[in-house]
């Protein structure tokens, strides 16, 4: 005979029924929570990446806007092409600034990218490892001196080192303003080259090694050709800061409206001149709408860098 179930077996298979759906239904809460959640952070992050976008665009404007106000009276000929500049005479040719920024920037990079490379090289391939675990932190404390300081010593000790050396009465120009901007991109340069040789492939050595070529001919016609697309990177990266820097130009280049045919002979660039002159100009004028096309020139010239790195990049994960 099958005895009847007791009371407390069937208490049990409620209680369990129960804690079960009460289970299924905390996970299914659980699953709508993290729905909600990423749904949330989804929605968090494309608003931030418009916001930043609109930020840009706004600034691109608002800069282009008021900028090519300065075509109402000044042709662009002659806004791009005249090297005269005096405000008070309503000449506002911005020919000076624009050669002397490519001018000095070219200079910089003609001093600073082939010593970047040789510290690179000298980092990743022939210290040993104690002294790189000493150098490379000390070459990214250099990328965080603020501007203002590379400044001050180049106006109190480059300039006067610069007069004694060449015995001219003017230290400061083209040339004092590009060795100032050397050690300041050098670090930026060096570091991003050194990780882009430290990224080399060993095995690319090794077999350069079997072949019989020493250290030398490995670096050059191995290791650096390799490592190409992150030395662009870096060199676009240091060219950008140095179209963009502004106060430790202004206090070494001599901000002087004249053509730059000496390299003692001091200049002006376009971001000391709007610094210089800024703060003491009317907005609704030809000469403050003049100063802001420069700065729209300098936004154009600091995006087609950026564009530059992407392909770069893109080059590299290519390749």
């Amino acid at each position: 005979m099958l005895e009847a179930p007791s009371s407390s077996v069937i208490n049990n298979g409620v209680e369990l029924g129960s804690s079960l759906k009460s289970g299924s239904g905390k996970a299914f809460d659980r699953k709508k929570r993290l729905s909600l959640y990423n749904k949330t952070f989804k929605v968090i992050c494309i608003a931030s990446a418009v916001f930043v976008c609109l930020i840009l665009f706004t600034i691109l404007f608002f800069m282009g806007r008021t900028g090519i106000l300065t075509f109402d009276t000044v042709s662009p000929l002659t806004f791009f092409f005249s090297s005269e500049w005096a405000p008070e005479n309503d000449q506002y040719g911005a020919f000076i600034f624009i050669f002397g920024t490519f001018a000095l920037t070219f200079l910089t990079m003609l001093i600073s990218v082939p010593l970047s490379v040789i510290i690179a090289v000298f980092l990743a391939e022939i210290t040993p490892s104690w002294l790189k675990t000493m150098l490379r932190p000390v070459m990214d404390l250099l990328v965080g001196i603020p501007s203002v300081v590379y400044g001050f010593l180049g106006m109190t000790i480059l300039i006067p080192m610069l007069r004694d050396l060449t015995g001219t009465s003017m230290g400061d120009g083209l040339l004092a303003a590009a060795i100032v901007l050397t050690i300041m991109v050098l670090p930026t340069i060096s570091r991003i080259t050194d990780d882009a040789i430290v990224a080399v492939p060993k095995k690319y050595r090794d077999a350069s090694y079997a072949l019989g070529a020493t250290r030398f001919q490995t670096i050059v016609k191995v290791v650096l050709p390799a490592a190409k697309s992150g030395i662009m990177y870096a060199v676009i990266l240091g060219m950008g800061r140095a179209i963009g820097e502004t106060m430790a130009v202004v206090m070494v280049i001599g901000n002087t409206p004249q053509i730059a045919d000496e390299l003692f002979k001091p200049t002006s660039v376009l971001t000391s001149n709007i610094v210089m002159q800024i703060s003491n100009v009317p907005f609704d004028s030809s000469w403050n709408y003049a100063l802001y096309m420069m700065g729209f020139l300098l936004l154009v010239i600091s995006l087609l860098m950026i564009v530059l790195v992407r392909l770069v990049q893109r080059k590299g994960v290519k390749s």
